[in-house]
């Protein structure tokens, strides 16, 4: 008989590795990229742009910003190729409870490849994924996790492992909403993102999540494109095989875009400052305070979990997507915190 999945207070730095190693438009000329145009709607049935969002401060302040740094008689002018926004993904663009969804795709990468290892049956920690049982997952530590990476993640090519995401984020459905994980995007951060783009701003996705694992869906589900998504990675190895060449994924971290990860990945692979960012946990804060440090105008937003009922209420304690340091200094700082509670009216799109 097999055991039911128990959630147990398990070591978020477990979940932390796992997502640092789990790794898988119209062209705007020159002349198009410094073209200033006023501030954009998005157009819905109240012609009002972020219509998913209550009429509170959070909301009236974020088209205050928009519209302020997109106005050129404005002193706080941006101009296009300067406006910079970078967004995290677990918790923030879509959900991340009872646990990373990406770590419900090693689970999965996992039960796929059972029939050829009958072995996995009485060997840990295959037996306990097999089991449904993370109460006895969780016993076989850092070593055990570390298997389940590399086998669900590694030694397979880029092309292969785009593949099976796209196979599982197309089926696979979360264990208590019976969602399918990509409908369990936040509708106000959808309409956010796209109010940003509709005025010219060039949104990034960086999270600490594989890269290799969003660019395989996200594109599609956010509308944004896959050279504007960064992430944690592994290492990964050329080959030409006989005239075919072929990228390998290795079961080994390359880098880990998280904490302070983040500031390092958007100098690395952005090369400007946002002037916009938004996160929800402290693995955020970093990304949020380099936003901050910007010389042009900027926002800051928190994406806070409230609302019990709709999603999952959350901050200071959870093991998954911890908000204490970030809650804090956010409201020092008079950053903006965005209560799923109060200031959403719908949280997934098909509400």
């Amino acid at each position: 008989m097999k055991k039911t999945i128990k959630h147990p207070r398990f070591k978020l730095a477990f979940f932390l590795l796992l997502m640092a190693l789990a790794s898988g438009c119209k062209k705007e000329t020159a002349k198009d990229q410094n073209k200033d145009v006023p501030a954009q709607e998005i157009s819905s049935e109240n012609n009002s742009p972020l219509s998913s969002w209550n009429d509170t401060k959070v909301k009236q302040d974020i088209i205050a910003y928009v519209k302020d740094v997109t106005n050129n008689e404005s002193p706080n002018f941006i101009p296009v190729k300067d406006r910079i926004a970078t967004f995290d993904n677990d918790g923030t663009l879509w959900a991340e409870q009872p646990f990373y969804f990406q770590l419900f795709f090693a689970l999965y990468q996992i039960k796929a490849l059972a029939p050829k290892h009958p072995e996995w049956k009485n060997k840990q920690p295959f037996k306990a994924v097999l089991e449904n049982n993370m109460a006895e997952l969780m016993k076989q530590g850092k070593a055990g996790l570390l298997q389940i990476v590399a086998v669900s993640h590694a030694g397979m090519s880029t092309d292969e492992f785009e593949a099976s995401v796209s196979k599982w984020i197309g089926t696979a459905q979360h264990p208590t909403k019976k969602k399918l994980y990509k409908d369990l995007i936040y509708q106000p951060m959808l309409e956010l993102v796209q109010y940003l783009q509709a005025n010219q701003f060039k949104v990034f996705i960086v999270s600490g999540g594989g890269i290799d694992f969003m660019r395989a869906w996200a594109e599609d589900v956010y509308g944004i494109p896959k050279d504007q998504i960064v992430g944690s990675t592994l290492q990964a190895k050329y080959e030409y095989n006989n005239g075919k060449p072929v990228i390998t994924k290795l079961p080994a971290l390359d880098f880990n875009d998280d904490k302070e990860g983040k500031p390092v990945a958007i100098e690395k692979y952005i090369g400007k400052k946002p002037v916009f960012a938004a996160g929800n946990s402290d693995g955020d804060l970093q990304m949020l305070q380099w936003a901050a440090s910007n010389k042009y105008k900027n926002f800051e937003l928190y994406v806070h979990h409230t609302d019990s009922i709709r999603e999952w209420a959350y901050d200071r304690k959870s093991p998954v997507g911890t908000l204490n340091k970030g809650l804090d200094e956010g409201k020092a700082k008079n950053w903006a915190f965005a209560d799923m509670k109060m200031d959403w009216k719908v949280i997934f799109p098909d509400n």
